[in-house]
């Protein structure tokens, strides 16, 4: 059936082939041969080679069905781009669009000799859809709600992440030049490009996923493709508690803190649920109070009625035009802020945030990479330091402690849950080293066979430093709050 598909042999391949077939079969194996005369030689018994199972043999054969399906699906993706009215479809519906790929589809393969089932045909309109409208292979798995991130490492191998967890998927891209095609297609819907010349793109994506790539040669193996895709739901306090993220106990301190406005810090590695997190602090805050948010690729999904959103910018094409994150930072504190919130500090915006953190703009939070607390601290001093701003390093740290009143470390296990693993408050300095005091901590406690970790949230002991004001804003924390289990 698929004839016009399969590589021709050889001459010399059929010429073995012929061979092996006419030619006859050894004395020793045919029926009813006598035993040859021993010659005192030991002949080896032949083994008899094991038959392929029933799941390797049907796995065999779905890799032979998905491979000639990719096959039609090239070559009525070109008869396609020649037949369809380019500039029509943006506005048909789906169903029409659907309708029309599937006649032209249907049509070709008539012509190509080549027939289909109904499930295959159905794969094939659906799949010429995604090529036309969306993003091939990966539009399938950005309608997973399953899916967290999307992680293609050349054109053959697709894996994604799924409950903190990787996995290989068999979503696959022709070749290298199937998935610079896409890549193309999304970086160009947001005014970029990709070549050798500048081999690497941040941009986002229609529906706020967050889109990072990169392509040979700095690629070896094939390009680089990474999607964080945009949670559409917007997690709160209560979702976080429910999924063990952190207790009751420490969400009602929590709640205390940004609503009598204190300054946080949420740190984390990558993936540990820093965004999440600020997220659903951002629900303590006043719907009164004016908030601005400033964000490299806008993921904050901020649940007040007065937010102002702003969003950094790259150079173009000719390296001008570019908007960064200090750039928004310095406007925002002209546009009369009561809160602001930087989704990630990373850079030389750390100046502008302490600053305004320092001048009546209590309340703001911001994330940044850090291990723990003290890391984050140590990461804070960094920042400054590749600003070049030269300050002595007890000045420097004066700032932190005064800009800072509390840090909330996010994590990710190697179990794939994510923990609130440390709540530290600063305090002030000691001579030259910032004091701080941890006031929520989780302790594990093992691990179970299947890997999961066990463990428990709990409380230090330590007293708030900022009871008394928790207390004079309306929040009276029960001192019970602070009592380590036994």
């Amino acid at each position: 059936m698929f004839s016009r598909f399969k590589k021709p042999e050889s001459d010399a391949a059929r010429t073995a082939t012929t061979a092996a077939v006419t030619s006859p079969a050894p004395a020793a194996k045919l029926a009813g041969a006598a035993p040859q005369a021993s010659t005192g030689q030991v002949r080896p018994v032949p083994t008899a080679v094991p038959k392929p199972s029933a799941e390797v043999i049907a796995a065999e054969k779905e890799k032979k069905r998905k491979e000639r399906l990719m096959e039609l699906k090239v070559e009525l993706h070109k008869r396609l781009l020649d037949n369809l009215n380019l500039a029509a479809i943006e506005h048909a519906s789906e169903a029409s669009l659907k309708q029309e790929i599937a006649a032209i589809s249907a049509e070709a393969l008539d012509e190509m000799s080549v027939s289909l089932n109904s499930a295959d045909r159905s794969t094939l309109t659906q799949e010429l859809y995604d090529e036309v409208m969306g993003l091939g292979p990966l539009e399938s798995l950005l309608k997973d709600e399953t899916v967290n991130d999307i992680l293609v490492n050349g054109p053959q191998r697709v894996f994604v992440e799924r409950s903190g967890r990787l996995e290989l998927t068999d979503i696959t891209f022709k070749d290298e030049r199937h998935l610079l095609r896409i890549i193309d297609k999304i970086v160009s819907a947001v005014g970029r490009r990709v070549d050798e010349s500048n081999p690497y793109c941040d941009a986002r994506l229609a529906d706020g996923s967050r889109f990072n790539c990169m392509v040979p040669p700095v690629a070896v193996d094939g390009s680089l493709v990474s999607i964080r895709k945009f949670k559409k739901e917007k997690l709160k306090v209560d979702d976080l508690v429910r999924f063990g993220a952190f207790t009751e106990e420490m969400a009602a301190y929590l709640q205390a803190a940004v609503a009598c406005r204190l300054n946080v810090i949420v740190s984390g590695g990558t993936g540990s649920g820093k965004t999440t997190t600020l997220n659903a602090l951002s629900s303590f805050i006043d719907n009164r109070e004016r908030v601005l948010t400033i964000e490299d690729t806008a993921e904050l999904q901020l649940q007040q009625v007065h937010v102002g959103r702003m969003e950094s910018r790259p150079p173009n094409v000719e390296g001008k035009g570019a908007v960064t994150q200090r750039d928004c930072l310095r406007n925002a504190l002209r546009m009369r802020p009561d809160r602001i919130i930087v989704g990630e500090t990373r850079g030389e915006e750390v100046i502008d945030m302490l600053q305004a953190m320092n001048t009546g703009h209590d309340g703001s939070m911001t994330t940044i990479h850090a291990n723990s607390a003290r890391d984050a601290v140590s990461r804070l001093e960094n920042m400054i330091a590749m600003a070049g701003i030269e300050m002595p390093l007890k000045a420097v740290r004066a700032q932190i402690a005064s800009a800072v009143n509390l840090i909330v470390q996010a994590s990710r296990l190697q179990d794939g849950s994510r923990r609130m693993i440390s709540i530290t408050e600063i305090t002030g300095m000691e001579g030259e080293v910032i004091s701080m005091q941890e006031v929520f901590r989780y302790e594990r406690l093992g691990i179970e066979p299947s890997g999961k970790i066990i463990g428990r949230f709990n409380a230090t002991g330590i007293r708030s430093a900022y009871s008394e004001r928790f207390r004079q804003w309306g929040y009276d924390l029960p001192a019970s709050i602070y009592e380590p289990i036994a």
